[in-house]
């Protein structure tokens, strides 16, 4: 199963140049519900300032620069100047723990590190412990020594060049056993899927997008923010997302893109309907499955069918709903311009329309593989050149493609990625533990919940409140297990696997009498 062939990309390889220079007009570029607004000339000249600081904190093209910043105009201007010296952006979960951090940190080895103003003393602890030289606070806005030593230098940069499979971003990301690995994503990779998806979309500089996203992954900052910024559109901003301010906002907008959670709580909302959203021109879902119960909500009350879409850390976006055509309830849609795709069964072979199978890609948008790990970054390409997605899926006759499982068993929940083995090893390591399971388990909005099942030692008992407490210097919030269940054992196979599925079917009455009381 194939797409049509991508049209040729500009010579010019800094996805920069594609995003601001070209339009650095004074027209808006983002603007926030407290009345900022910054231009496009704005964000060039701040990236500019922003790119003069880190190059003369020796940063030089390839090199890491890790950003756990809060969400604000001047995270987007940071990352832009990133492009802009040829560096590496490393965004990190504001979310993330002290542990969590200590390892990315790490891994990834950045020269420069970005924090919010009350962290520092611990990541400064953390920079120190890894050799990392620079460290700087980014606030809500403008404030912090950031921005502060970046006004004192000159707004003219001259954009560093680069080839197409130089690096631009890495992202972690992991399946279900190892530590969380760093997808590496090229300019060409970025640059590639923008193009594609703001003509699959058909942004234009007419369009405004309302924008309520994190922006320290894919969704947010590079399927988002890119097309508004590739076609030169203006965005509304919002800190994070709120129902009740995303509604208020929504007539302004023509574009919204959110995780199914945003929608199921729009829902919720009796002042939500047409009048609201009255200028919109397409709302579009990702980062978890949308339930067609919830397309079908959506549309009888606004008249409009959310556009499904699927993607990956590692792929960016592989398939897309049409924008002009059939938007089908369950479907992510059709393969998108210049992406291969095929359902594959044994010795990655693409099985008959209809039948289940993995998922893999192969494109311009498939990433470059896993920081510092060559024999992993092999393994997940076929011998042709697909990468092994992990997800299963089937096509209909039509060719829309229907994801009906993970093999790696993710859990994804409220649009984040939560991988069992790292909320395993957590509990694990907790005294009075022998070991636990962690599945995923449906949850009316956040589409998926964290379930752990916990084995006591012997002469031991499980208190799952007091597990859930010790859990939270380790772990995100939402990766932390919504419901604890003691048990007595396991159940597995003849290899001595845990069956995830067993686990399910048996505590699902349970879950279900759980999920009641919220």
């Amino acid at each position: 199963m194939g797409s049509m062939p991508a049209q040729p990309a500009s010579e010019t390889a800094n996805l920069y140049e594609h995003l601001i220079s070209t339009i650095s007009t004074e027209k808006v570029c983002l603007e926030t519900p407290s009345g900022q607004s910054f231009s496009y000339r704005h964000a060039d000249e701040c990236s500019g300032r922003l790119a003069n600081l880190l190059v003369s904190c020796g940063v030089a093209p390839g090199d890491r620069v890790a950003a756990q910043v809060e969400k604000s105009p001047q995270a987007v201007f940071l990352y832009l100047a990133c492009l802009r010296t040829g560096a590496v952006y490393l965004p990190l979960n504001t979310a993330f723990t002290q542990e969590e951090t200590d390892y990315f940190l790490g891994d990834a080895r950045p020269k420069v590190v970005i924090c919010p103003p009350d962290r520092r003393n611990d990541v400064m602890a953390l920079c120190h412990g890894h050799d990392i030289p620079h460290l700087f606070r980014l606030g809500g806005g403008e404030n912090g020594d950031l921005m502060e030593k970046s006004q004192e230098l000159s707004p003219a940069f001259r954009t560093v060049p680069v080839s197409p499979h130089d690096l631009a971003a890495i992202l972690y990301s992991s399946g279900t056993t190892g530590k969380p690995k760093g997808a590496m994503l090229t300019h060409e990779n970025l640059l590639s899927n923008a193009q594609t998806l703001v003509r699959a979309w058909h942004f234009t500089a007419a369009d405004v997008l309302l924008h309520a996203l994190p922006i320290f992954h894919v969704h947010g900052l590079f399927v988002a923010l890119h097309c508004a910024l590739m076609s030169g559109a203006r965005t509304i901003f919002l800190p994070r997302f709120d129902a009740a301010q995303v509604c208020a906002q929504l007539s302004r907008a023509t574009v919204f893109m959110g995780v199914p959670t945003y929608y199921t709580r729009l829902l919720a909302l009796n002042e939500f309907g047409p009048d609201a959203c009255g200028g919109m021109r397409i709302f579009i879902s990702g980062s978890a499955p949308l339930l067609p119960d919830t397309f079908e909500q959506f549309r009888k009350r606004t008249g409009h069918a959310i556009l499904e879409r699927y993607g990956l850390t590692e792929t960016l976006m592989n398939t897309s709903n049409p924008s002009d055509g059939q938007r089908v309830p369950g479907s992510v849609g059709l393969p998108l311009e210049g992406i291969e795709l095929r359902i594959a069964g044994q010795n990655d072979r693409e099985v008959a329309t209809g039948e289940v199978g993995e998922i893999q890609v192969r494109g311009p948008n498939v990433f470059a593989g896993y920081w510092h790990r060559p024999d992993m970054s092999t393994a997940c390409f076929t011998p042709d050149g697909f990468f092994h997605t992990g997800d299963l899926g089937r096509t209909d006759s039509a060719g829309y493609v229907y994801i009906v499982g993970r093999s790696k068993d993710l859990i994804i929940s409220g649009g984040y990625n939560v991988y069992p083995k790292e909320v395993e090893d957590c509990i694990d390591r907790l005294e009075g533990v022998q070991e636990s399971a962690v599945i995923g388990m449906p949850h009316p909005d956040f589409g998926e919940a964290v379930m752990a099942i916990v084995i006591p030692r012997p002469g031991s008992t499980i208190e799952p409140t007091a597990i859930r407490d010790r859990l939270q210097s380790s772990l995100a919030n939402y990766k932390l297990p919504k419901l604890i269940v003691p048990a007595a054992e396991l159940p597995r196979n003849a290899m001595g696997k845990v069956q995830k599925n067993r686990l399910r079917e048996a505590h699902l009455s349970t879950w279900v009498e759980f999920v009641k009381k919220l």
